[in-house]
Order: structure tokens, then sequence, then C-alpha cells
């Protein structure tokens, strides 16, 4: 039986040197691989590119990266919950890549599928489509996006066994499976790892042939990037 589990975040992130290229998974503080992140400002990796729906805050998430000043270039969706990254931005210590949210998916789910671009609509007209070649369709314009190309891929899900099949819980399904073997290597750590076999196959969200790593995280904070309760 293919067994992918690694012993620790350690072993699950070896490899991984300055100026690669991450993707990162979650949506806002959701499905954040905290783990990793936590041990990428262990290794203090330098001159790094992100590839994250969002930056984190600034005292969690990516946010801890960006304080360290290991991020060179963010490509992102969202990043209004960061004062660090916005003074970053705006001092231009930090390079920026603003991407449609739909568009930021298709591209990791392109590079997933070994799709290298797609024509959207989204961005035409605008400062997302300079450069970039467009097309006509049907009477409509599109603009061509290059699938993403990453180093690592690291998610986080809710469960997984050891032969790196995952399932995830709610909003952390958004961004975590398109990453899912959309980078040379795949770094998944659950909430709960189990025996190859014990996970229902109806309910996988992602196969483990899209993983190269699983470990058993540790600690999941799941800090709530905002709440919002009406009143009594």
């Amino acid at each position: 039986m293919i067994n992918k589990t690694v012993n620790s975040v350690v072993e699950a992130l070896d490899g991984i040197q300055d100026g690669m290229t991450l993707m990162l998974g979650g949506f806002g503080l959701c499905g954040i691989p905290e783990n990793s992140i936590a041990h990428l400002v262990k290794l203090n990796v330098k001159n790094l590119t992100c590839i994250s729906n969002n930056a984190g805050v600034d005292d969690f998430g990516l946010g801890l990266l960006l304080q360290k000043k290991q991020i060179d270039k963010m490509v992102s969706s969202y990043v209004g919950e960061n004062d660090e990254f916005e003074r970053q931005m705006l001092s231009g210590e930090l390079e920026v890549e603003l991407t449609p949210q739909g568009t930021l998916a298709e591209k990791c789910r392109a590079a997933q599928a070994g799709i290298p671009a797609f024509y959207t609509p989204a961005g035409y007209g605008t400062e997302v489509a300079e450069g970039k070649e467009t097309r006509e369709f049907d009477g409509k314009m599109y603009v061509m996006e290059e699938a993403y190309k990453a180093d690592f891929a690291l998610v986080k899900a809710w469960k997984g066994d050891e032969a790196g099949n995952l399932i995830f819980k709610g909003t952390a399904r958004n961004f975590n499976p398109v990453m899912c073997g959309a980078a040379k290597i795949t770094v998944a750590e659950v909430e709960e790892l189990l025996p190859a076999g014990k996970l229902d196959p109806n309910e996988i969200h992602v196969p483990g042939i899209l993983v190269q790593r699983i470990f058993q995280g540790e600690e999941f904070e799941k800090r709530i990037e905002q709440r919002t309760v009406r009143p009594r």
C-alpha cells in the first residue's frame, strides 16, 4: 500500500529554499496550513514568491512571513486585512500581483490539470490585461492567462489518509483542492490522519495521486479573521 506519510513538518518541508515560489491554501484564515507557515518562519527562507488568495493578518498566517521580510512577491486576490502588507506594498518593499479571485483559482486548477493557459473575460480592458494576449470569442473579448508555476504547494485538509487522499471542510475547500498537484511537490497537513483505505471513497475531494507528502498537524489555532454577531 502506498504510504506518503512523513513524520513531521520538518520532513514535510524539506527542500524549500530561498527564492522559491510557494502556493499556500486557505480562504481568509480558514484552512490555512498553520504548521507549515510556522515552520517557514523558523526556516527563515527569503525572497519567496507566495501565491495565496490573501496575505493573512499582521500577526497570523502569511502575515508572520511578511513581518520577517521573507516574501518578495505576493500573488493574491484579497489583501485588505493586513496593515504590514499595505505598508510594504506602498513603500515598494513588496512586489504585488493582484489577480481576480476566480482567475487565481483557475490558474491553480490549470496547473493542476497540466493546462498551460486559458481565456477568461475577467480583467479585460483593465490593468490586469496589460501585456497579455486577448482574443474574441462569439463577440466577447477574453484575456489569456497562463497557469501558475510553483515549487511547493502547502495545503491544509480536515482528514487525510496515508495514501494522500484528502477531505476538506467548509470554506477551507475554496482554494486548497485546486492547489493540490499544481506545484512540483504538494504537502498536506491534516487534522486527522487515518490508515490508507479508511476514508469513504465517495467523500474524498482530492485523490492521493496529487499529493506527495502528508503529515498530522498539531495545535491548530483556527483563528477567526472577522467575528460578526448580531446584538442580543
